[in-house]
């Protein structure tokens, strides 16, 4: 399975390469900066989630046992 941010990253260095080269057309251009744009927005929701992912416990399992107060 591929991580989505690792996919993500790789898409957009692609773009940015082609951006640098400087071969395009003006509208060409800017169709590459707004796919930039959406994916680095597609990215920072990726991170988002994983953040907010990383912050929130556990659900209890059933069958658990509660852990005794100290």
């Amino acid at each position: 399975m591929i991580d989505p941010l690792t996919e993500l990253a790789a898409r957009l260095e692609q773009t940015v390469e082609q951006l640098r080269a400087g071969d395009l057309e003006p509208d060409a251009t800017l169709t590459l900066i707004e796919e930039c744009a959406e994916l680095a927005s597609e990215a920072s929701a990726h991170v988002d989630q994983r953040g907010r992912a990383a912050l929130e416990p556990l659900p209890d399992l059933p069958g658990q046992l509660p852990l005794p107060a100290a």
